[in-house]
C-alpha cells in the first residue's frame, strides 16, 4: 500500500488543527475535534501532521471526494492537479474540454478568461491552503514548542528533516503561484495565526525567496531516493531549483541557463534513473514499479483512500473516447467521461510528421477522426491519446474501475535531460555530446530509431521533444511562454483566442488574473495588468 494511504484521516486532523485557513476561504473543521496539545502529545503525530501537508495535493477536503474544503466551489474545480493541470494544458494545444457547461472551462479551452473564473480561483485557493498546512506544520514544530512537549532530542532530527519537506512543499506552491499568477500575498510561519491582509510580494520577490528556501533546505533533506514514496528528497529540491532557473528569464527577466543546467547535472548524477519503459512512468504502479525511480517528485492516487476527481482519476476518465467507449483498455468504465478530453491539431501534427510513428510516447488514438477540432462539443472532432492508464506494469486492474490508482508524475528525470539539452542551447554551459546523447536515450527508451544528430540539435527540436515526451504532464502553458508560442500569432492552435484556427492573444494572457474573491479578501492584493 502507498505511503500516503493514511492521508485521508490525518488531513481531517490537520484542518481541525489549522485554525489559519479562514483567510483562504477553507472551511475547517469541528474545532474541538482536535487539540494540538493532545494531538502532539504522541510522537508519531508529528509524521502523520506531515502527511497532512503533502494531502493538500492529493485530497480536497475531510469527507471525501465529493466535497471541498475551498468554499463556494465544486470538489474537482478545487483539486490541486486538476486546477494546475487545466491552467496548464487547456490553455494551450494539448487538450480541449469538451464539456464547456462545466464552471470555467470554456473561457481556458479559448484563452478568454477574466478575474471571476472559477477553476482560476479554485487554483489560487488551493495553492495558497498548501502555504497555509505548510505553515501550520512548521508553527507546530518549533524548538520552543518541541522543549515544551518535552520531545526527546534523537527525535529531532527526524522532526528537521519533517520541516525541510513542509518547507519545500511551500516553496512547491509558492513557485505554482510565482508561474501562473506572477504574485501573491506573503504569509510564513512567523505571521500571526488568521492575517487576512498579508503583504503582496511580487515575482522577483517569490523567486528569491523559492530559490533561497530550496538552498537553505537542501542539506537537510534526505538523499536522493532514500525516502519513501511520495516524499520528497534533495533532488526535488534540485529539481525545483532548475525549473525556476530555466524560467529566469521569464519570472525575473536575468538569464540563469547555467544555474539550471548545474542542477540538472546535480540530478542526471544521482540515483534517479530512466524506467525501461515509457508508459510504465503513467500506470497504476508507477510508486512500485521502475517508474519509482524516474519520477521526482509524485502526487499519490491509490483509487480507494485518496479519492478525487482530479489527478489522474481525471486524466484517464477524461482521455476515454466518446466514439471509442474504450475505457476497458485503461482499467476504467468503458465510457470513461464521455470523451471529456482530446487533443488539437497543432499537436497532433507535431506527433504525426513522421518522426514519431514508431515512437512508444506517440499514443495518439485517430480511427476515423479529423484532426481539426472544428467543434468544441463534439467530442468526435480532433484526435484523443491513451497515455496514463489504471492498469499496472503487469495487466493487473487497479482496485476501483472509478478512481485511479496512478500517482501524479509532477516532475520526471527525463524533463532534467530535456532541460540540459535547453540550458546548453541558451549558453549554460555543458557540452553538446552530452545534450545529444541525453536527448537520444529519451528516443531509444521510447524505441524511436531517429536518432539525433549534432546538426538536429537545435531548440526548435528541443521543444518538439518537450512535447512528444511531456505532454499532459502540466508543462505545456509554461513552454509555450518559454519559446514565445503562446502569446504570440507565430504559433496557433483550434479555438486559441475563440476562433477555430487561432490567433494572437494579449501578452497579458501569459500570467493569470488575481481572482476577484482574493482581491476583495485582501486589499493588499492588485490586479495583474490587463485585466
Amino acid at each position: 500500500m502507498k505511503t500516503t494511504n493514511k492521508i485521508y484521516f490525518l488531513w481531517v486532523g490537520l484542518i481541525a488543527l489549522t485554525s489559519c485557513i479562514n483567510e483562504l476561504e477553507v472551511e475547517p473543521g469541528d474545532p474541538d475535534a482536535f487539540l494540538a496539545e493532545d494531538f502532539y502529545a504522541d510522537a508519531d503525530s508529528y509524521k502523520q501532521s506531515l502527511a497532512g501537508v503533502y494531502g493538500n495535493l492529493s485530497l480536497v477536503g475531510a469527507n471525501g471526494p465529493d466535497e471541498s474544503n475551498i468554499s463556494g466551489l465544486d470538489a474537482g474545480t478545487s483539486q490541486y492537479i486538476r486546477g494546475l493541470w487545466n491552467l496548464q494544458e487547456l490553455t494551450t494545444d494539448e487538450a480541449v474540454w469538451t464539456w464547456e457547461n462545466d464552471p470555467g472551462t470554456r473561457e481556458l479551452n479559448r484563452t478568454i478568461w477574466n478575474a471571476d473564473n472559477s477553476i482560476i480561483r479554485g487554483m489560487y485557493g488551493r495553492a495558497m491552503a498548501g502555504v497555509a498546512f505548510a505553515n501550520e506544520f512548521l508553527r507546530e514544530t518549533t524548538d520552543d514548542l518541541l522543549d515544551a512537549r518535552g520531545v526527546d532530542e534523537s527525535f529531532r532530527q527526524e522532526i528537521s528533516v519533517f520541516r525541510a519537506e513542509a518547507r519545500l512543499i511551500r516553496a512547491l506552491s509558492y513557485y505554482h503561484i510565482m508561474d501562473l499568477f506572477g504574485k501573491a500575498p506573503f504569509v510564513t510561519e512567523n505571521d500571526a495565526v488568521g492575517a487576512f491582509q498579508a503583504p503582496e510580494i511580487n515575482r522577483t520577490e517569490l523567486f528569491e525567496f523559492i530559490e533561497s528556501e530550496l538552498l537553505e533546505i537542501e542539506p537537510i533533506l534526505v538523499e536522493p531516493l532514500q525516502n519513501e514514496t511520495g516524499r520528497v528528497d534533495k533532488a526535488a529540491s534540485w529539481m525545483l531549483l532548475a525549473k525556476i532557473y530555466l524560467n529566469a528569464e521569464v519570472y525575473t527577466g536575468e538569464n540563469r541557463y547555467s544555474d539550471c543546467l548545474e542542477y540538472c547535472q546535480q540530478i542526471i548524477d544521482s540515483p534517479y534513473q530512466l524506467s525501461a519503459n515509457y508508459l510504465y512512468d503513467f500506470m497504476a504502479d508507477n510508486n512500485t514499479s521502475e517508474a519509482r525511480n524516474e519520477i521526482i517528485i509524485s502526487v499519490q492516487s491509490d483509487g480507494v483512500v485518496t479519492q478525487n476527481w482530479g489527478t489522474t482519476t481525471m486524466l484517464v476518465n477524461g482521455q476515454i473516447g466518446g466514439l471509442e467507449s474504450n475505457g476497458e483498455d485503461f482499467g476504467v468504465n468503458a465510457g470513461g467521461w464521455g470523451g471529456a478530453l482530446r487533443v488539437t491539431n497543432s499537436f497532433s501534427e507535431i506527433l504525426t510528421n513522421g518522426l514519431y510513428d514508431s515512437d512508444d510516447r506517440n499514443t495518439l488514438i485517430i480511427g476515423e477522426r479529423p484532426i481539426e477540432v472544428t467543434s468544441v462539443s463534439n467530442s468526435g472532432t480532433g484526435y484523443i491519446l491513451g497515455k496514463y492508464s489504471n492498469i499496472t506494469s503487469l495487466g493487473e486492474p487497479g482496485p476501483s474501475n472509478t478512481f485511479v490508482s496512478a500517482n501524479f508524475p509532477m516532475f520526471r528525470l527525463a524533463d532534467v535531460y530535456l532541460m540540459y539539452a535547453e540550458a546548453h542551447l541558451r549558453g549554460g554551459g555543458g557540452t553538446v555530446t552530452q545534450a545529444l546523447e541525453l536527448v537520444n536515450d529519451l528516443r531509444a527508451r521510447a524505441n524511436n530509431t531517429n536518432a539525433l544528430t549534432s546538426a538536429d540539435l537545435t531548440l526548435d527540436n528541443i521543444f518538439n521533444e518537450r512535447t512528444v515526451e511531456l505532454y499532459w504532464e502540466a508543462h505545456r502553458r509554461q513552454d509555450l511562454i518559454r519559446f514565445n508560442r503562446f502569446s504570440s500569432g507565430s504559433y496557433n492552435w483550434n479555438w486559441k483566442g475563440n476562433f477555430v484556427a487561432g490567433i494572437a492573444i494579449d501578452d497579458n494572457m501569459e500570467v493569470f488574473p488575481i481572482p476577484n474573491a482574493s482581491l476583495a479578501a485582501n486589499t493588499n492584493l492588485t490586479q495583474n495588468e490587463g485585466y
